[in-house]
């Protein structure tokens, strides 16, 4: 798996790469970790190249954003592939965390795109 951050439209946009599992979700909780430490962060979750999620990816997401909204800010989903858009769905967080179709969509705030 592979990890970056960078600023978007006053938004931190993590991308992720390859597998989230149990042997890459650490990462991705420390570059979360760097993103959700600032004041109010509005942390976006780039999914488009992700290829598998297990529970451990899942758990990393709802850390993710309870930390961002006790903080008085956000962390949104955005771009995942049709296997990842259905587990979300399956399990629930698709409505608790919000999921967009793009990063552009999620920093503005528009699901439908």
């Amino acid at each position: 798996m592979n990890v970056s951050l960078n600023e978007r439209s006053g938004a931190v946009v993590v991308t992720v790469r390859g597998n989230l599992d149990l042997d890459s979700a650490p990462t991705l909780a420390v570059c979360l970790d760097e993103a959700l430490g600032r004041p109010e962060p509005r942390v976006v979750v780039d999914l488009s190249g992700v290829d598998f999620c297990d529970s451990i990816g899942l758990s990393t997401f709802v850390t993710g954003h309870n930390r961002a909204r006790a903080a008085g800010g956000w962390l949104r989903l955005a771009g995942p592939g049709e296997f990842l858009e259905q587990l979300l769905d399956t399990v629930g967080l698709a409505r608790r965390l919000g999921v967009y179709p793009t990063v552009e969509d999620a920093v503005a705030d528009r699901p439908d795109g």
